[in-house]
């Protein structure tokens, strides 16, 4: 399939900017993936929807501040003529880091800017007082750069100090406080930290919401997949089957492996809460034969039109950008055609898009 296959067109003032002031009062599409039908209702039917014996599945990772601002050391600079327009900028070796995947207790990759300015051996270091420090030990083949960071004390306690909240690029303001809370879904995790964007489908849920799915008699389960790269590395291969999708860290627990099998064995819907955990679990499917296996693991699996789902019986899913894998994923599961028509009805009745924005459920 072509890349263009999944272009359209989001007029700009459709992209949320903001969070709404309370997170149930989001609009939501109810997309029918055989009839391609769909109706306007608002997130807070949500819990209607669901069947008594439905499984709804989250992802309970935490995004944490992964963004950092610092200065380079220098140790591997060319030297730029000042009369260079960039000189001033270089000169001060201001540089911005991302941290998209660790490694290591200490080692991370992360894209890094300005990127070819900054090479193995260079090193950072971030705080007025230098509160962390790293060298850059490879090149990834994403244009990524490794980083290993001197030891620390309390290393996440140092990001969140001294980090911002990794807000996607089409939000076009600075981070604020409101940001760290907002951004972020109400059942993530604490031990659970470790994504760079949020599994923006759970931001509509509320404490209370919960509530009403579990007063249903739906059955709730959690597994974690941190958000890096691969959600939101950009496709470049105009055949889309020449894609790569880049790994991301994930875990499945005991339980819910086995709410999970459970619910496949007796015929019950696994609702799925999110693209990354419709990757988590059907990831999990392919290599154990349609069973979900408990335990950590890596996710690259790419879904496109075609791929048989082994697990996921419906989604709650957020609007995503044009050409993206996450378009992809959505497409494969309800249709192009549904899903490009459904996009085109949200746009002409002013839903708002991406992360802070409305979502659809499809089933």
């Amino acid at each position: 399939m072509r890349l263009s296959d999944f272009d359209f067109h989001v007029p700009k003032e459709l992209i949320a900017q903001d969070p709404l002031a309370d997170r149930s009062a989001s609009r939501m599409l109810h997309l029918n993936q055989e009839s391609g039908a769909f109706e306007d209702l608002s997130f807070r039917d949500f819990p209607r929807l669901l069947r008594p014996d439905d499984l709804l599945v989250l992802n309970n990772s935490r995004v944490f501040p992964a963004r950092l601002f610092g200065r380079r050391e220098g140790v591997r600079a060319q030297k730029l003529s000042p009369r260079n327009s960039a000189a001033k900028e270089f000169l001060h070796g201001q540089v911005e880091v991302l941290l998209t995947r660790q490694l290591g207790p200490l080692e991370w990759q992360a894209l890094v800017h300005p990127g070819r300015k900054i090479g193995v051996g260079e090193r950072l270091y971030f705080g007025a007082q230098k509160e962390l420090e790293a060298e850059v030990i490879a090149r990834g083949e994403f244009g990524e750069r490794t980083l290993r960071f001197a030891p620390v004390a309390d290393f996440f306690a140092r990001v969140e100090a001294l980090g911002h909240v990794p807000l996607p690029p089409y939000i076009d303001r600075p981070d604020r406080r409101e940001d760290r809370e907002r951004y972020q879904n109400v059942y993530a995790r604490p031990e659970a930290a470790g994504s760079v964007a949020a599994p923006t489908a759970g931001l509509h849920f509320t404490d209370a919401i919960l509530g009403q799915i579990r007063e249903r008699g739906a059955e709730i389960a959690e597994v974690t997949l941190h958000v890096g790269l691969g959600t939101f590395q950009p496709v470049h291969a105009q055949n889309i089957e020449e894609h790569r999708m880049h790994r991301e860290s994930y875990l499945i627990p005991d339980r819910a492996a086995e709410q999970v099998n459970q619910a496949l064995e007796r015929g019950r819907r696994v609702v799925a809460v999110g693209t990354t955990t419709v990757r988590t679990l059907e990831n999990s499917a392919q290599q154990n034969a349609g069973r979900v296996r408990p335990g950590a693991g890596e996710a690259d699996l790419f879904i496109y039109p075609g791929f048989k789902f082994r697990v996921v019986r419906a989604l709650l899913t957020n609007f995503h950008l044009p050409q993206s894998t996450l378009l992809m994923l959505v497409s494969a599961y309800a249709g192009r055609e549904n899903v490009l028509k459904a996009y085109e009805h949200a746009a002409k009745e002013k839903y708002r898009f991406f992360s802070y924005g409305d979502c659809m459920f499809i089933e």
